[in-house]
């Protein structure tokens, strides 16, 4: 791979990632903390970027360097249910539903059999989850508090804390779990 074919795939990736976005050249250099005009060149390909404005602009992109330079990827791909990783946890399933980590997200879906129960673990401080009900009744105990969910429901709580999900009936249930980690502190 040479030098340019590096740096147009360079210019493809930032260009795509900022576009799926929605965001301008203009907003996402003052998100990275670079002049605007560095970032159209990355854009154009013509830069030779040192590796610390590499960095300001992943972090921005919320990517990993690697996704930067990588040869650009086709812009779909399936996914097989059997190709997500699933683990079994306590009585339940715990599927990830997204193929590639997206910085400060976890989204899982878990699958509990007919009165099985299974203890969260708790996250890092301040962290928010949001727990989705799809089918059964399921009850997640939060810091003490109970909340039923029905198909549907949805319960936003502190992750941080000590919590548990049950399953209430007498047929599997199936519920989704998205975390939004706290923001790390520079």
């Amino acid at each position: 791979m040479g030098d340019e074919e590096l740096g147009g795939w360079l210019a493809r990736n930032i260009q795509a990632m900022r576009e799926a976005r929605g965001a301008t050249q203009a907003q996402l250099a003052k998100l990275a903390g670079v002049p605007r005009a560095t970032w159209a060149n990355l854009e154009s390909g013509t830069s030779n970027p040192t590796l610390a404005v590499l960095h300001r602009v992943a972090e921005a992109l919320q990517v990993s360097l690697e996704e930067l330079v990588a040869k650009p990827r086709a812009s779909a791909r399936h996914y097989p249910k059997d190709s997500l990783p699933m683990r079994l946890r306590g009585p339940g399933f715990v599927r990830k539903l997204l193929p590639d980590p997206l910085p400060g997200i976890d989204f899982e879906r878990m699958e509990l059999p007919p009165q099985a129960r299974l203890s969260g673990v708790p996250h890092t401080p301040g962290t928010r989850e949001y727990l989705v009900c799809e089918s059964g009744t399921l009850a997640l105990v939060a810091s003490g508090e109970r909340f039923v969910l029905e198909p549907g429901d949805v319960v936003v709580f502190r992750g941080d804390q000590k919590h548990s999900y049950e399953n209430l009936g007498t047929k599997s249930a199936v519920g989704y779990s998205v975390v939004i980690l706290a923001p790390t502190v520079r």
